[in-house]
């Protein structure tokens, strides 16, 4: 069940010798190939812990691990692509929030997946660290999507709870 030449032909960034890295948010750069596997629900992760942009405020660096999950449809994310795309984020000015966000609903409109979910774990400044989360879902996935959701807030609310 290998590849062969004409699947692989729009992945123009693995295996090339030099890499050019975007100086600003690029999400054209972004390669997709072939889901071999449709019709089968499966989960692919990506842990991205070198994650960084910058305040759009102060200019300051913010440094984060970024985790990607999705349920493939027809296409899925190359990985090499995905870490230029992220890298792009360096000199881009978005509050966190924003940055995970504009990650899903790209990621979303390039691959058309099943389900997708974005998780910023960023690094706290001033003493506060700030953990969104985004995700997106086909129709029939929309109940995952909501559990998700619902997950991820009371486990928020379970931390936030006051000292006795």
């Amino acid at each position: 069940m290998s590849r062969n030449v004409e699947e692989l032909s729009d992945i123009t960034l693995l295996g090339a010798s030099v890499n050019e890295y975007p100086a600003d948010y690029c999400p054209d750069i972004l390669q997709t190939f072939v889901n071999k596997h449709p019709g089968k629900e499966y989960v692919v992760s990506f842990n991205c812990p070198e994650f960084t942009s910058l305040c759009p405020i102060t200019g300051q660096p913010d440094f984060a691990r970024i985790v990607i999950s999705y349920m493939p449809r027809q296409r899925m994310v190359e990985s090499k692509s995905l870490k230029l795309y992220l890298f792009s984020f360096r000199n881009h000015g978005d509050f966190h929030e924003d940055c995970i966000n504009v990650i899903a609903d790209d990621l979303f409109r390039l691959m058309d997946p099943l389900y997708l979910e974005v998780t910023g774990f960023f690094t706290p400044r001033g003493g506060i660290a700030i953990y969104p989360f985004a995700n997106r879902s086909d129709a029939d996935h929309e109940d995952l999507a909501r559990r998700r959701r619902q997950e991820m807030l009371s486990m928020a609310l379970s931390v936030s709870k006051p000292f006795n």
